[in-house]
């Protein structure tokens, strides 16, 4: 490139600058009150939280395994270790969190409006949540499919079976389209009866109201652990869709997506490096540099998320990695009895994978 030709393009760039300094007035103005604007948003919800002093999470109505609250009220699941660990991370203290129980149909309003700040409700990600709704996925916690349970002696070994059916379901979800697209594609006929409530599904179920129940494999487990004859029911071989599972938060504040969305990812690499619960404090100087870094021994990395050095730790002595998570609530030593299948880790035959902190 010629000098005369850099010297006319800084005179351009420059008599640009000037001339929108000079002769912008009250656009230059509004144009500053934008950015400011935009600075405010991204990090809107880590102050709010750090100034209420809890984060609070939106969780379901009671999905055991995943959010579910016992006698006392107190809350576990996977789905709650993703909000405990989001505690840990912003305050050290996974306990700093409260709950909303959330329907279907409420959940991504309770979101957008304000009224939680996360979104960890065994929810889908799919391409209209994501570009319609306001809304960002920050990663899958758990990979799921829809099934079909039904009463054994219904005979039924085959979706194809259920020709004329009575099928329930929840109203608000993927699953009116996906069990819709299922019979529509294998010319078969069926009656769709949704309700809002999740127990108000099971409990139409088990009286007999329908002749199927059809969710995400994972709760279709959870529910049958609620009624009258777990026993007296089966979930049918079909898997007619893919349901990535994960947390949600709202667009527009890229911090506070990079906290729940590594918060996550710090629970699946910690597993994937042998950090557990019991000895997470001990590899903090541990030889693997990865390790320290994930840590916080090594590097700066909880200062990008505007937290401190020691986020993932927190996150890892008080709630654990993710296998930990999962076998506690949702495993075979679990009422739920579910194999680890594509969501045991890549390098053991699954699928699950998390971008590397370095």
């Amino acid at each position: 490139m010629s000098n005369n030709l850099v010297i006319g393009i800084g005179a351009l760039v420059v008599g640009g600058v000037v001339g929108y300094f000079a002769g912008a007035g009250n656009e230059k103005i509004v144009e500053v009150e934008k950015v400011v604007e935009v600075e405010k948003q991204q990090t809107a919800t880590l102050d709010a939280v750090k100034s209420k002093g809890f984060v609070q999470c939106g969780v379901s109505q009671g999905l055991p395994g995943f959010s579910n609250s016992d006698d006392s009220g107190k809350w576990t699941g996977i789905d709650v270790d993703v909000c405990r660990a989001v505690a840990a991370a912003v305050f050290g203290d996974s306990s700093k969190v409260k709950f909303t129980p959330l329907s279907a149909k409420q959940r991504f309003t309770a979101l957008a409006s304000g009224e939680i700040d996360v979104l960890s409700r065994n929810t889908t990600w799919t391409m209209t949540r994501d570009t319609q709704l306001g809304l960002n996925f920050a990663g899958v916690n758990y990979y799921d499919g829809q099934g079909m349970m039904v009463p054994k002696s219904l005979g039924a070994k085959s979706a194809m079976e259920l020709d004329g059916a009575n099928i329930c379901t929840n109203t608000g979800t993927t699953t009116e389209l996906n069990i819709t697209d299922f019979f529509r594609s294998n010319g078969m006929k069926f009656n769709l009866v949704a309700f809002e409530k999740a127990d108000e599904v099971v409990a139409a179920y088990d009286a007999g109201r329908c002749d199927v129940y059809t969710t995400d494999r994972s709760g279709l487990a959870a529910q049958r652990t609620k009624l009258t004859n777990p026993d007296d029911h089966m979930v049918l071989p079909e898997i007619i869709s893919k349901e990535p599972l994960g947390p949600v938060v709202r667009q527009g504040d890229d911090q506070w997506f990079n906290i729940v969305r590594w918060s996550l990812r710090a629970m699946i690499n910690a597993e994937e490096m042998g950090i557990t619960s019991a000895n997470a404090k001990s590899k903090v100087n541990d030889n693997n540099p990865a390790i320290k870094r994930l840590l916080g021994s090594e590097g700066n990395f909880g200062a990008e998320l505007g937290l401190s050095n020691d986020w993932a730790l927190n996150i890892l002595s008080q709630v654990g990695n993710y296998g930990e998570s999962y076998e506690a609530h949702v495993g075979p030593n679990t009422p739920l009895k579910l194999d680890r299948g594509v969501n045991e880790l890549w390098s053991k035959g699954g699928i699950l994978y998390a971008a590397p902190i370095r």
